[in-house]
């Protein structure tokens, strides 16, 4: 039996026979799950190791089978695969979303192959179109520089660069020569570039498409070329852009890579739009373990099952088994979430940050001890009656920069009023953009539990008190 068969055997015993509710439950969970971030995973035949990894991706082209062939090859030949993961530092943050492939390429290290990190430092000042709707705003070398500050750092809980490669593309890409580059693309179809859905639609509504953005996976291609790529990892919206890899290395001679492609993770907002910063439905992976486990607690229950398949070390047995308690009701979906919180708080800052998040989001938002969270901002119902929530949420709480902000954090389904009965029954009330223009004494009147209850007003993760 496998190392991590081991210690599935027994995660699935805690699993089928503990209260998933209780403190020392989740802590001897999280522990086992904990360790199998680094648990070494050499010890998985060719074909296991192409399993685990089919498991959790979309696409792996041209097949599963086709990749335990090439490991089981290098495995002869007294080599390591090359497992090849890129990312242009159009950004300063990287978020769970771009951890997904990363996850994966930790495992290929854990396997014993060798992860190549590639920062493309010139690729991003071309612009990745996929998906693009327009043209992206061109990047300076400033702009690069800022945002490649902690790149590593961030990604450093699922990589270990002390047995992985950091490397920039700048250092080939800059050297390559237009003779060289125009034979690569006399080789390569248009079709294949013209058969991208983001491209077309953007050519028939009139809008820019750049002969730089046109050619991008091919010199996002040179990538793979130069480090003779043996794998490739990326989100599902990458697909045509590695497809192209594996074209640009034929065309150079090489085997072509193995493409594997992740699903595009879901937003905490459950609205269906992918994780993204721009819609403040992301959790960061340099946030404060209070703020992970606080934004992971406020995905719907429909995301409690891809995430723990997506972002956590667990098989589709614990997966399974927990789920299943959840459909008979021997499991509550919030226990589950608070193990999930705990799972990707612990994944970041390490097993006491992911302790402490729990005791100080159960002490502030459980509904057991929800009144007796200490220090919480208070609003005079007497005073503020007739305030607009939007003008308490901005000037009066300071939980909101703007009226802007506010209606977002409405319209990301952030903004609750929450009414405690003397008995602990509570009743929350989602308020959306339209209910930021209220007077509190209308949407307290329009509350259930009116006169016999404390209210709370929330707004993400930031609570006040309502003096009635």
């Amino acid at each position: 039996m496998s190392r991590l068969s081991e210690s599935v055997v027994r995660a699935v015993e805690i699993l089928k026979g503990s209260d998933l509710a209780a403190d020392y439950t989740v802590a001897r969970l999280l522990e086992e799950t904990y360790r199998r971030r680094s648990l070494d995973l050499s010890d998985l035949s060719p074909a296991e190791q192409a399993a685990l990894v089919e498991g959790r991706a979309i696409n792996v082209i041209p097949s599963a089978s086709g990749l335990a062939e090439k490991i089981t090859a290098a495995q002869r030949e007294g080599r390591s695969l090359v497992v090849k993961y890129g990312i242009d530092p159009t950004s300063p943050d990287v978020h769970l979303g771009h951890s997904v492939p990363i996850i994966i390429a930790s495992r290929f290290q854990r396997m014993g192959h060798h992860v190549v990190f590639i920062i493309g430092d010139v690729t991003a000042k071309i612009g990745d179109p996929s998906g693009r709707s327009s043209e992206r705003p061109p990047l300076t070398d400033a702009d690069i520089a800022h945002n490649l500050s902690g790149y590593q750092q961030q990604v450093t809980p699922f990589i270990d660069f002390t047995r992985a490669d950091l490397r920039f593309n700048g250092e080939w890409l800059n050297k390559v020569s237009l003779p060289e580059l125009v034979g690569i693309l006399a080789h390569v179809p248009v079709s294949m570039t013209l058969q991208r859905d983001d491209f077309r639609n953007r050519l028939a509504a009139g809008d820019g498409l750049s002969v730089a953005e046109f050619v991008y996976s091919v010199v996002m291609a040179l990538d793979s070329v130069a480090i003779t790529a043996d794998v490739e990892l990326g989100g599902v919206d990458q697909l045509l852009n590695l497809q192209m890899c594996r074209k640009v290395m034929e065309i150079r001679d090489q085997t072509p890579e193995i493409i594997i492609t992740t699903p595009l993770i879901e937003g905490t907002d459950g609205t269906g739009a992918k994780m993204s910063k721009s819609k403040g439905n992301y959790v960061g992976l340099s946030s404060s373990p209070d703020e992970i486990f606080g934004r992971v607690m406020s995905i719907p229950d429909h995301l409690i099952e891809p995430y723990l398949k997506q972002l956590t070390e667990w098989t589709d047995e614990e997966i399974t088994t927990v789920t299943g308690r959840m459909a008979d009701g021997t499991a509550h979906p919030m226990a589950v979430k608070r193990i999930l919180a705990g799972e990707v708080t612990a994944a970041l800052h390490g097993l006491k940050a992911a302790e402490a998040a729990r005791a100080e989001f159960t002490a502030r938002f459980s509904k057991r001890t929800f009144g007796e969270a200490q220090n919480l901002p208070a609003v005079s119902f007497q005073e503020h009656a007739e305030t607009p929530l939007v003008t308490l949420l901005t000037q009066v709480l300071g939980f909101a920069a703007s009226n802007s902000a506010a209606r977002r954090v409405a319209a990301q389904n952030g903004l609750r009023l929450i009414a405690e009965g003397v008995d602990g029954e509570q009743h929350t009330t989602q308020l959306d953009e339209v209910s930021t223009q209220q007077a509190l004494s209308a949407l307290v009147g329009e509350a259930e539990l009116a006169g016999e209850a404390t209210f709370y007003l929330k707004a993400g993760r930031k609570i006040a008190r309502i003096d009635v």
